[in-house]
């Protein structure tokens, strides 16, 4: 759907309309770990309208039947059910705040299009060659959009390409558990701890490869996570980190992780925070069944497009050689 949500954007209404505020910026990142991007899409309509703002800590509004009248502008009237049609219009990243806490200021947005539309009519602006030719564009526009939506909805992945598409991409859905321990060296992004010393680098090492033989002798590494650790955020877990997948951590460290057997303590390994001693927990690799919604939606925008070159392989398409300068030279 991108091609043809940009094309959306390319409408003045919508811009308008994309005027609430945006959603609120993602909380910081951990040191070592990279938040997976969330992905998100507008429900399809249902029978009521829920009336309900995203964020749970927000007050939630009463459902409304769709066929309820809730913007009134000259004798233009807006039911809950096209209200909800409108947002769907609108690029996805906006149109959860427009159904929850920018809903006043969406719909005061859409008052002002609607108040500027029925002005262009008294003034005729409706019956001019431009405003024509951009309404049949504005309406091939929507329909095309409604199309690839269907198209790509209705599309059935082979069970056969989902299974290839998997192994050439297995690596993806590999997961380690992992405890660390870090030890912090000079031009770390971290602050030194408070009456701590800020290691140089050779420093650094050397205390790393002193806790290694420690745990290989016995110590337990959770413990002296606990008190050795520079990465605040998993000592006082003793170094658990949870499972991660590839593209989570630095480049590094993850690779270190990965290569690990379970039970295994890595030598000491440097990052820009400094240098890691890393034990693997466990490791695990999702199954196809796991990850077929996810690899399905993966594949149907690829399938999608081959559909929509052959619709424009059927019904031919023609550009004007000289006036997109196509000419050969």
């Amino acid at each position: 759907m991108t091609f043809f949500r940009s094309l959306l954007l390319l409408c003045p209404a919508v811009c308008l309309l994309a005027q609430a505020p945006t959603p609120k910026p993602p909380a910081a990142k951990a040191p070592v770990a990279e938040a997976p991007a969330a992905k998100s899409d507008a429900p399809a309509p249902k029978p009521t309208v829920t009336l309900s703002v995203e964020d749970p800590n927000e007050k939630k509004m009463p459902a409304v039947p769709p066929d309820r009248v809730v913007l009134t502008v000259g004798e233009q009237k807006i039911t809950a059910a096209e209200f909800d049609h409108i947002i769907d219009a609108l690029p996805v990243q906006y149109r959860s705040v427009a159904r929850g806490s920018g809903r006043k200021q969406f719909a005061d947005n859409l008052a002002r299009i609607l108040v500027l539309a029925q002005e262009g009519k008294r003034l005729k602006l409706d019956q001019t060659p431009a405003y024509k030719s951009e309404v049949e564009f504005q309406s091939a526009n929507i329909l095309a959009g409604q199309t690839y939506s269907k198209l790509t909805d209705d599309l059935k992945v082979d069970d056969a390409e989902l299974q290839k598409y998997y192994d050439e991409h297995k690596s993806e859905f590999e997961q380690v558990h992992a405890r660390h321990i870090l030890i912090r060296m000079k031009g770390s992004p971290l602050p030194v701890k408070p009456n701590e010393k800020d290691l140089t680098e050779e420093e650094a090492l050397a205390k790393a490869q002193e806790l290694r033989k420690q745990i290989l002798s016995g110590a337990d590494f959770a413990k002296l996570a606990e008190t050795e650790s520079d990465d605040s955020g998993s000592a006082s877990k003793g170094g658990d980190l949870g499972f991660f997948h590839h593209g989570q951590m630095v480049p590094s460290f993850e690779e270190a992780a990965f290569k690990l057997n379970v039970g295994e303590v890595s030598e000491p390994v440097k990052s820009p925070f400094g240098y890691h001693l890393i034990q693997v927990e466990a490791k695990q690799t999702k199954t196809l069944a796991e990850v077929r919604s996810e690899l399905e939606q993966r594949l149907k925008p690829e399938m999608a497009q081959k559909e929509l070159d052959g619709m424009e392989k059927q019904l031919g398409v023609t550009l004007d050689p000289e006036f997109f300068n196509l000419a050969k030279k």
